[in-house]
Parts: C-alpha cells; sequence; structure tokens
C-alpha cells in the first residue's frame, strides 16, 4: 500500500487549489485577490483529507464534493448574486474535471505508482520540476481556450462604470471598443482606458494614485506609455437592462473626452 504524506498531501492540493481558482478567475473575468485566492485554497485542501477516509458512497460523495466547490468558489469571489455564483462555480468544477479526468486518464493508462485516487481525490508523490512543466502545460491550454470562448457580445447597448479607490467612487459613461486589447503585462489583467479628468478629486491632491505603473500602448496615430493602477472595485453595468458585474481590470488614465474605454469581451460569462 503506498505511503500518503499528510503535508504533501495538504501542500499539493493548495497549489492545486489556488492555480484552478486562478483560472475560474481568468475565464469569467472575476477579480480575485492573492489573500482571498490563498485562504480558498487552503479549505479546500481540508477536504483532499478524504482520500484517507474509506470509500464513501457515490450519492455522499457528490454531495460533499457540490458543498466543497460552492464554498470554494464562495470564500473567493463572494456572493455576487446567483447567476454569478453559478458561472463562477460551473468554471470552477470544470477546471477541476479537466485537471482530474487528465491525471485519472494517465492513471489508468500507465499505472504509475506515485498516483493514488480515492474518494474523487488524488494524491501525487511529485517531483517540483513535474508540477512546474503540468501547471504550464495546463495555464497555455486555457489560455487558448480564453480566446476561443471570448467571443464579442453585442456591443450597443449603453453602459456605466463605476471605479472605486480609497473610499471615493467615480462614475463615467462606458464605451465597449473591441480595438481596446491592452493589457496590464505585470497582473495580466485587461486596463480599462479611463478620462484623466474624472479622477482629478479621487487622489486628494496626488497627481497619480499609489501604486501606479506603466504600460506600453498605441493608437492608430502614436505610440507611448500609460498610467495604470489597480482600483478597488471595478463595476460595468448595462444602463438598458440594469445588469451589474464586478470586473477584474485596471484603471489606465488616457484622454477619451469622460468615457471609461473598456473592451467588450470583459462582459463575457
Amino acid at each position: 500500500m503506498q505511503t500518503i504524506y499528510i503535508d504533501v498531501l495538504i501542500v499539493l492540493n493548495i497549489y492545486v487549489n489556488y492555480f484552478l481558482l486562478r483560472i475560474t478567475a481568468r475565464l469569467t473575468h472575476s477579480p480575485l485577490t492573492v489573500g482571498k485566492c490563498i485562504i480558498s485554497a487552503v479549505y479546500g485542501s481540508l477536504y483532499s483529507l478524504l482520500i484517507l477516509a474509506p470509500q464513501i458512497n457515490t450519492f455522499l460523495n457528490v454531495v460533499i464534493k457540490f458543498f466543497a466547490v460552492v464554498t470554494i468558489v464562495m470564500i473567493a469571489f463572494g456572493f455576487q448574486g446567483k447567476k454569478r455564483l453559478l458561472i463562477n462555480t460551473v468554471s470552477f468544477f470544470s477546471a477541476n474535471v479537466a485537471l482530474a479526468g487528465t491525471i485519472y486518464a494517465v492513471y489508468s493508462w500507465l499505472k504509475p505508482e506515485f498516483v493514488h485516487f480515492n474518494n474523487s481525490y488524488f494524491y501525487i508523490d511529485f517531483s517540483l520540476l513535474l508540477l512546474v512543466v503540468t501547471t504550464a502545460v495546463m495555464y497555455f491550454a486555457v489560455h487558448i481556450a480564453e480566446n476561443f470562448l471570448d467571443r464579442t457580445p453585442d456591443g450597443t447597448d449603453c453602459y456605466s462604470v463605476m471605479v472605486k479607490y480609497s473610499d471615493k467612487t467615480v462614475t463615467l459613461d462606458g464605451l465597449a471598443d473591441t480595438g481596446n486589447a491592452l493589457t496590464d503585462f505585470f497582473s495580466g489583467s485587461p486596463v480599462i482606458v479611463c478620462d484623466r479628468k474624472k479622477f482629478s478629486g479621487l487622489t486628494d491632491g496626488d497627481s497619480l494614485p499609489k501604486g501606479f505603473r506603466l504600460v506600453p500602448c498605441s493608437t492608430i496615430s502614436d505610440s507611448g506609455f500609460i498610467e495604470v493602477f489597480r482600483p478597488d472595485e471595478v463595476i460595468i453595468q448595462n444602463v438598458l437592462s440594469g445588469e451589474r458585474k464586478k470586473i477584474d481590470a485596471v484603471i489606465g488614465l488616457g484622454e477619451n473626452s469622460g468615457n471609461a474605454i473598456f473592451n467588450p469581451k470583459l462582459l463575457k460569462r
């Protein structure tokens, strides 16, 4: 019988949960702080101890797994309505199924001694190199899937963009523009380009928000750098339907006639 080290089991599942939550955030364009991601990943790793329990019947196993997935998602992303909870839960569960399915396929084919399955959880006596390579491959696959799934929604609606920063709020008219493909290379988050003048009262006299950085950008007629910063919260609202969505994005400060220009892909899912 294979020896299972609890410390390896917990560390492995924290890493996997963190990675899967990051995939979920990227696929659904949902904001996810590092702190909440770590807390949720640690919480989720506790369920991996069920691998040490006797075989659980299928129904009870499904109930436990469902409860685990929903609570992990709620801790990570909070409750933003039933629809958003459902979307994030389905995305997180799908990522879990894809990972577990891949590992189980390898297990069934090669019968390796370093993989152990029980109660839908797995244990791998892994090497760090193998884990890093596997993660890199899966992240690349997710990037390809994201480009395929992110089809542009109808851009004929009217939007407003609410930005919260340092206990202050700025609301701008939103402009959905597929030409805005700007991404913050540091965090990987999309950039919403906002009119600099609208944020003059947001920084208490400072010319730029704290923690800002420069991101290269280019337009049809010019190229250069744009200042970006991470706000506390960004919400895009469809003015016609009233539907609101909290977005994972950074704010870029430019000159654009009072608007907030965002890629409509942010509204997908």
